[in-house]
């Protein structure tokens, strides 16, 4: 549990919109872990709830979260457990616990027929939430760079990427994770290693900010997680509408294993793909995946 916020949730003192409704605070799960949420936006608008990435918080949502509520939405973003400002539990860093947990959210919040829009292991919490807990009240979902349906090469998903890759994922951060989350973001995730790129130092220390607020053993864990976790049911089980977007170049989740056949799998799915687009696209094309997801939420 991240002192201070915590307690100014349990007195009462979160911050308010004006209305009496709180903007943020915590939801208490069935097994007593704290979740922090953000919830921005007039409480009769329709709801748009986002689920971040490994190893980040709600706080990598700031570029939509602004857009929609400036658009008329109301927002809702939540930290994971063991992940920014929630607590730092050692145990439950698993798919089910991470859908059970959205579900304490929306239960806490009230939130009725919203749209779920996750990205990366937000991703497969979305299509997993839409699995463990029904579609009754959700209207949407969305996966953008998502690990559906499965990243880790199986007996029955030779396609996907050797158990070694994640292996060595969490060997990095057991021994140098400062490091690990300033080479992820300066390379790879925003394609900054790709010729002609322009880093953006802010925001690579802004991914380094998220990852160190976390807890290590909930990111460690969570590797497991979003890599050896099977969607493949869950996806095939989903009736509602869902948008699929995906980077054409992304090096982290790659297009071909994961975006392409969650929509072939899921049975009322559109694809969009984005040419030359990186994994973190939300954030480097902020300006196409919201005019997208407008869209997509709005037809």
């Amino acid at each position: 549990m991240v002192p201070g916020f915590a307690r100014s949730a349990q007195h009462g003192t979160t911050s308010t919109n004006g209305t009496g409704d709180t903007d943020m605070g915590y939801a208490t799960t069935t097994d007593g872990v704290e979740i922090f949420y953000k919830d921005w936006g007039p409480r009769d608008a329709p709801v748009i709830f986002f689920h971040h990435g490994w190893p980040l918080s709600a706080d990598d949502w700031d570029a939509q979260m602004l857009f929609f509520l400036a658009e008329g939405y109301r927002v809702v973003a939540h930290d994971r457990r063991g992940h920014g400002r929630s607590s730092q539990v050692w145990d439950g860093h698993d798919m089910d616990h991470y859908a059970d947990d959205v579900a304490a959210v929306v239960n806490h919040l009230g939130v009725q027929g919203a749209v779920h829009v996750g990205h990366s292991t937000g991703g497969g919490e979305v299509i997993h939430y839409v699995a463990r807990h029904g579609e009754d009240k959700v209207a949407k979902a969305v996966l953008i760079s998502a690990v559906p349906p499965l990243m880790v090469k199986t007996n029955d998903n030779p396609d996907g990427l050797d158990k070694s890759v994640f292996d060595d994922f969490q060997s990095q951060v057991a021994s140098n994770r400062a490091q690990f989350y300033q080479d992820v973001p300066a390379g790879p995730f925003y394609g900054y290693n790709r010729d002609g790129a322009t880093p953006s130092e802010g925001i690579i220390r802004n991914w380094w900010r998220q990852g160190m607020m976390g807890s290590a053993k909930a990111h460690y864990d969570g590797i497991v997680a979003f890599s050896q976790t099977d969607f493949t049911e869950d996806l095939k089980n989903a009736s509602l509408p869902v948008l699929v977007m995906h980077g054409e170049d992304d090096q982290i989740v790659p297009f071909e294993l994961s975006g392409k056949k969650s929509a072939e799998l899921a049975p009322n799915a559109m694809l969009k793909t984005y040419p030359g687009f990186p994994h973190g696209m939300p954030t480097t094309h902020a300006d196409t995946i919201n005019a997208d997801l407008l869209a997509f939420i709005r037809d």
